[in-house]
Formats: C-alpha cells, sequence, structure tokens
C-alpha cells in the first residue's frame, strides 16, 4: 500500500486538497469492488490540526500533524493562494520535513502553484518544474536555479513531480494513478472523472500579456512598440537604432526582463493578436495571418502550433463560438 501525504498548508486552494484525496480514494473503491486490496492510504497533513483555507472560508481539519508522520510515499504539495512571499513564510515549517522525508526516499508532488512551496525546497535548483503560466513570471524571478517548462502539464524528474496550472494537476494524479496502479485503472479514473488523460500541454491556454514587471524603461518602451506595430516586420535591428542601444546590449537586457529573446516576444505578440481574431471573426486563416503580419502561410503555421500546441483551424474549432456545437 503507498502512503500519500496531502499537505494542508496555509492559503491552501481547497480544490486541490480534496480533489487528489478523492480520486485516490475511489481509486481503492475501483479495487476493492474488483475483489483487490486497496492501494492509498491518503492522509491530510498539516502544521496545526485545524488549518483554514479559502482565505477564512472553509476550515480542513488534518488527520496527522508533520510530527507525526514518520516515513510516507509520497507528498502532495497543493495550489496556494494569496501574496506568495506571505504565504511561503505561513508555511516554512513544511520545508525541513520534505527534504528530509525525500532523502529518505519519499517522492513529492506540486500541483499548480504549489510549485514556489516546492522549489523554496532546493530540490528542484537545476531541474524542471512546471506551475500555471499565469505564475510563470514571478516564479523564474523568485528562483532562478530552476528550469521552469511553462508549457508542461506534468513534470517528473527522479521521484519529484509538478504540474501546470488550475485543474490540470488532476492530469498528474491520473499520471501516478497509472504509475503505480496501471494504465487500466488511470483510463477508468479518466472516464470517470471526465479528465482528458492524454494532455501534455498547457499552452492553448495560455494568454499571452507581456512580461513588464521589471524596471527596465527602455525595455518597456521596446515592448510597447512591438505591442502597437505588430502588423509590421520589426527587427532587432529597428529597435536597438530606435533606443540608441547596441544589438547585444539590447538582446541581453530584453532577455532578463521577459525571459524571451526578442523575437520569440515578437512572435508572441502576433500570435496572440491572431489567437484574439480566431476566437472572435469569421476571417479565413489567410487574412489572420496577413493581419497580423506573416506572409508565408507554412511560418504562421509553425509558429502558430510551436506557441499555442495547435493549428489555427484547431484553435479556431476550439474557441470561436460558432465553431462550438453543443447537442
Amino acid at each position: 500500500m503507498k502512503h500519500i501525504s496531502i499537505l494542508v498548508p496555509q492559503g491552501a486552494i481547497l480544490g486541490s486538497v480534496e480533489g487528489p484525496r478523492q480520486v485516490l480514494t475511489e481509486v481503492n473503491k475501483l479495487l476493492k469492488s474488483k475483489g483487490a486490496p486497496a492501494m492509498f492510504d491518503v492522509q491530510l497533513v498539516g502544521l496545526a490540526r485545524e488549518v483554514t483555507v479559502a482565505g477564512g472560508i472553509y476550515t480542513v481539519n488534518t488527520d496527522l500533524l508533520i510530527s507525526e508522520v514518520t516515513n510516507t510515499d509520497l507528498i502532495i504539495i497543493p495550489a496556494l493562494d494569496g501574496d506568495m512571499v506571505k504565504t511561503l513564510e505561513a508555511n516554512e515549517g513544511f520545508i525541513p520535513w520534505i527534504v528530509s522525508q525525500h532523502q529518505a526516499g519519499t517522492e513529492v508532488a506540486s500541483l499548480c502553484v504549489g510549485a514556489f512551496l516546492l522549489a523554496t525546497t532546493g530540490l528542484v535548483n537545476g531541474r524542471k518544474c512546471a506551475t500555471h503560466w499565469m505564475a510563470a513570471h514571478d516564479f523564474r524571478r523568485m528562483f532562478p536555479d530552476v528550469e521552469l517548462v511553462q508549457d508542461r502539464i506534468i513534470t517528473d524528474e527522479l521521484g519529484i513531480y509538478s504540474s501546470g496550472g488550475a485543474f490540470s494537476y488532476l492530469n498528474l494524479i491520473l499520471y501516478l494513478i497509472e504509475k503505480y496502479v496501471g494504465r487500466d485503472v488511470a483510463v477508468f479514473m479518466s472516464k470517470a472523472f471526465q479528465i482528458d488523460i492524454e494532455r501534455r500541454s498547457q499552452s492553448p491556454f495560455v494568454i499571452f500579456n507581456g512580461q513588464k514587471d521589471h524596471e527596465d524603461l527602455e525595455i518597456k518602451a521596446a515592448q510597447e512598440f512591438i505591442e502597437q506595430n505588430y502588423q509590421e516586420r520589426i527587427t532587432v535591428e529597428e529597435l536597438a537604432d530606435r533606443l540608441a542601444l547596441s544589438r547585444r546590449n539590447l538582446e541581453r537586457r530584453f532577455k532578463k526582463a521577459t525571459a524571451n529573446s526578442i523575437v520569440e516576444y515578437i512572435q508572441r505578440v502576433k500570435i496572440e493578436a491572431a489567437k484574439m481574431s480566431l476566437e472572435t471573426s469569421r476571417e479565413h486563416i489567410n487574412e489572420v495571418m496577413y493581419n497580423v503580419g506573416y506572409t508565408d502561410p507554412k511560418a504562421f503555421r509553425t509558429t502558430f502550433k510551436k506557441i499555442t500546441g495547435l493549428s489555427p483551424v484547431q484553435y479556431r474549432q476550439k474557441y470561436n463560438r460558432e465553431e462550438v456545437v453543443y447537442e
């Protein structure tokens, strides 16, 4: 039997505590209905017997304090809410315990922005980690030694797991069920809870708003110029001339401030404009392409799919209201 410790931190998002607990306990029910023994012993573990979550709306009663858990097979860190710095400070008591448990052989999984608490342990330094795309910029700023993979739904780094944003944590739970119990049970749970088991990327859900949470005014001016002139062919040399900077200096500062190269930023701005058009208009794909400054259909489709994970046609079918069929 696998012992699963679901943490209940201060500021936990209730759904990411209850969701894994519910799915894992349903696995036990399924196995028992087939005459097989239960696979998971699921316990809620905290720093206190009672933990308020969701801004004080709910109170979770924990099964055990961390001091009462001598060993466990898997620690699940749920998503967190609120001011992340304050939330991490409120939950720093978990950190040495998580580290010591992992050093003793325990696996660790973070859900959504629970990745911030995982990263605070130092266990993912130099490793890949996923989190919600909306938190990516703050994560990179706070944990520069972690390799953030913004598009991923799931990472598996030698017994340390992480998941992308929001309810995509359920994909990680299915992944762990498949690993621990088997594909057939994971598929059954995907059907019972109506989770797309094969979803591996959060790219189709990303909304690109630019990364302006920095103090480099010249780079902000470059970003604004790109966003106001995305229909045009913008070159790095043109931007450097406008800002009276050397190309090398501009590229270095741009990457540091935004976590994107200038070419990547231009592509993302253009594709975001194309996405908006595909969601709201009936323009032909080629019209959308020309309107955002592309002239080569192959280059447009390739870049669009690289950024969103979908072709322009697939994106329109998925998100344009007139393409959605309700039966």
